[in-house]
């Protein structure tokens, strides 16, 4: 019984302490890739923003927001209703920097990793669901 109980602890050890691979599919606190807007679908070819609207769908964007109705935070119709062209550059830094305190005290996560270009394309699209 003494054999067991020791060849028992001798497995424990040499399983603790060998070496685990590193599932390269496991997520980690590393920022996702910014997403690549492809080739537009037939519908959505030719319309104004169809770059944007893809690069929204490649982003956590839907998780917070929705074109018509609020969710976590404003609808695009009613940040469409209250900004214009004028706005785009300042809009885009907020989706690259997230902000607080413009639709209420929950902060828009910050989307570091995005290009300014990307941004804008992004902003455009939504401005053109203005009502």
């Amino acid at each position: 019984m003494k054999q067991v109980v020791i060849a028992f602890f001798i497995c424990a050890a040499v399983i603790s302490c060998s070496k685990k691979e590193v599932d390269p599919n496991v997520e980690t606190n590393v920022m996702m890739e910014e997403p690549v807007a492809t080739n537009a679908t037939a519908a959505d070819a030719g319309t104004l923003g169809a770059e944007g609207k893809q690069l929204i769908a490649g982003m956590d964007c839907l998780t917070c927001h929705k074109e018509d109705a609020k969710l976590v935070g404003p609808s695009y119709q009613d940040v469409a209703a209250k900004y214009t062209e004028a706005d785009i550059d300042m809009l885009a830094d907020k989706i690259i920097n997230g902000g607080k305190g413009n639709w209420g005290e929950i902060p828009m996560t910050p989307h570091a990793g995005m290009s300014k270009e990307n941004a804008k394309k992004m902003v455009e699209y939504i401005l053109t669901l203005k009502k």
